[in-house]
């Protein structure tokens, strides 16, 4: 499909979905000690949920996301929400640990859906729109995480933490519905190739675009340091002795929803070529963002601050490291989102695993010491591959 200037309630309904698909993830997060709790898990261990989760996660942007260059998208899109419902179902009613964690693994893999659907939107998007389109459709996603989170430790006060992943089951099924009748029927052809074939391409644009390689590593430091900070976050605000309810603790996510707003205004102004310069302003932030959040158990408004400065950099170094990555090969945007997102995955992942077991050793300076740390490598490599040429080509494109 030719790209078009797109309507804005098509683009808020991207937006909307990527939100809902995206939150699936992230529900976990303020209710670790709950799920610890109910299925006898230990605070060390309890982690793993969210590991497995963006394991699946990652398997799914190699294996599925790809399917967008070759697939009918508008299917492929409706099919995956459809069974991301039932993976919902399946934490809702897990009757125990084992069932709990396969539940999350399926969910992590069905929800890449978001990425396919930046990566549609994307297309459908003129160039001169790209990085505004990117930017809204990705504000919907930061929403989406930042909404979960909150919505999630209200509904676990008030009904329980399964509620939740029943609530959502029905509104990703009513979202399938909805895709079904607004995307675009009229879709042209993907271009003929194997699926073998296009999961190796995936790798070779890796050699192929240094574009693609720096932003990669970047989403892989960045999300990891902000897992470092959101996994075990519940466990010293539900101590003593703060011991903040799930509520109070869910309320944390609206704190960054600066971030939203920073998220569109970043694509923006990756249009007009200033992605590099974004970049490295973003990432000073993030790391300047751990000195108030290592005050948390001394200051709740310290952390307020901590999380507002740390999810504006990061959305920001996202949204315009996408826009300049779909500047490159228009032809295969889904396997560059897949490339891309798949290092955000392991990031994440990694992030969440070694945070909960290094909480439990060195408590919340240890913590704050390694989120730190992740953050002044990735401004240390921005700063190292400023030079080199090839993303500041790829914002200029952009523009």
């Amino acid at each position: 499909m030719q790209p078009q200037s797109l309507k804005s309630s098509v683009v808020l309904l991207f937006a909307v979905a990527c939100g809902l698909a995206v939150g699936n993830v992230y529900y976990a997060q303020p209710l670790l000690d709950a799920m610890a709790e109910a299925f006898a898990m230990s605070p060390a261990t309890i982690g793993i949920v969210i590991t497995l989760t963006q394991i699946g996660y990652g398997i799914g942007l190699v294996l599925l996301v790809p399917l967008g260059d070759l697939l009918n998208r508008r299917r492929l899109i409706v099919t995956q929400t459809l069974l991301s419902a039932a993976a919902l179902l399946l934490i809702a009613l897990a009757p125990s640990s084992v069932w709990l964690l396969l539940g999350m693994t399926l969910t992590g893999l069905l929800a890449v859906v978001t990425q396919v659907l930046v990566a549609y939107a994307a297309t459908l998007a003129l160039p001169a729109q790209r990085g505004r389109v990117v930017g809204v459709v990705t504000s919907g996603i930061v929403v989406g995480i930042l909404l979960a989170r909150t919505v999630a430790g209200a509904m676990a006060d008030l009904a329980g933490w399964r509620a939740i992943y029943m609530l959502s089951a029905g509104l990703t099924l009513l979202m399938a519905l909805l895709l079904l009748r607004v995307l675009p029927k009229d879709e042209s052809a993907q271009p003929a190739s194997g699926y073998g074939a296009l999961i190796t391409s995936v790798f070779s644009l890796f050699r192929q675009e240094p574009v693609l390689r720096q932003r990669a590593i970047l989403a892989l430091l960045t999300f990891a340091s902000a897992m470092v900070l959101w996994t075990p976050m519940v466990l010293p605000l539900a101590a003593p002795p703060l011991s903040l309810s799930h509520s109070e603790i869910g309320l944390f996510g609206l704190a960054g929803a600066a971030g939203a707003l920073a998220a569109a205004r970043a694509g923006h102004l990756a249009d007009r070529g200033l992605g590099q310069w974004v970049s490295g302003l973003s990432l000073l932030l993030m790391l300047a963002s751990w000195l108030p959040i290592a005050l948390t158990q001394s200051s709740l408004w310290a952390l307020l601050l901590g999380v507002i400065t740390l999810d504006l950099g990061l959305q920001a170094v996202h949204v315009t490291s996408q826009s300049m990555i779909y500047s490159v090969r228009p032809e295969a945007q889904s396997r560059l989102t897949a490339g891309y997102m798949l290092f955000y995955s392991i990031g994440s992942a990694v992030g969440s695993l070694i945070s909960t077991a290094l909480y439990a050793w060195a408590g919340w300076t240890g913590v704050c010491l390694l989120g730190a740390g992740i953050n002044a490598i990735a401004l240390g490599y921005w700063w190292l591959t400023l030079n080199s040429g090839a993303p500041q080509r790829c914002a200029n494109q952009a523009g």
